[in-house]
């Protein structure tokens, strides 16, 4: 569902961002989609049905549902789920890392959305341990979302896109491998097919004016 060597780009703002709200993603998932995007990435149900009404590429969607009690907030349980695929989502993303959720245990819900929704499941990895269990759990797609973005993955942070991860993936499971995660320049993604990527996610560097300003404003001494 997701083409073979394409970039799906992450249309995503926090409350906090101008851009936040479903209009302003429905626009950007456009402009992403006449820039050559094959898929998209989408949080919540009113954004997914916003681009789902103008746009008919994939779209893999999410729901944060932030709790201070867990560090698991990718769609971490069944309603989430639901709610986004009942919006239009034709993935399910979720996060796959066994750090303590609160709902379903990853085995189940991973069967749930697959079962009784139909939907793929795209699992956010941090390591080589959560893809190969959430492979071997039936996830149809393991992305690196969440390498740098774990207490025990913070240090790759500082290292750009983990091409380490990709490439150790791509070796350890037959499923297709997606690369996601501090993308910022073109010629990074042909350096992560060569890794053994299927695709590659691309969110702030492409859909965040914001920041892209902040990194330009730096170098001009702002």
């Amino acid at each position: 569902m997701i083409p073979h060597r394409s970039l799906a780009v992450s249309c995503q703002a926090r409350a906090d961002n101008p851009l936040h709200g479903p209009a302003f993603m429905a626009a950007m998932a456009q402009a992403a989609e006449q820039g050559g995007a094959l898929a998209l990435r989408a949080n919540g149900p009113a954004d997914i049905a916003a681009i789902r009404a103008v746009s008919r590429l994939p779209i893999i969607g999410i729901l944060k549902r932030w709790d201070d009690r867990f560090p698991v907030y990718i769609t971490p349980d069944f309603a989430s789920a639901e709610a986004i695929a009942a919006a239009g989502a034709d993935i399910i993303a979720l996060d796959a890392t066994d750090r303590p959720r609160d709902g379903e245990p990853l085995d189940r819900l991973i069967a749930r959305i697959r079962d009784e929704l139909g939907k793929p499941v795209f699992a956010d990895c941090a390591t080589l341990e959560d893809g190969v269990r959430a492979a071997a759990l039936g996830a149809s797609y393991i992305a690196t979302t969440l390498s740098g973005y774990t207490p025990e993955t913070e240090a790759r942070k500082a290292f750009g896109p983990d091409i380490a991860l990709i490439q150790a993936l791509a070796k350890a499971v037959s499923v297709p491998i997606v690369a996601e995660g501090r993308f910022e320049q073109p010629e990074q993604l042909e350096t992560a097919f060569a890794a053994g990527a299927h695709a590659v996610v691309v969110g702030t560097a492409i859909t965040n004016p914001r920041e892209i300003t902040r990194r330009f404003a730096r170098h001009a001494g702002v």
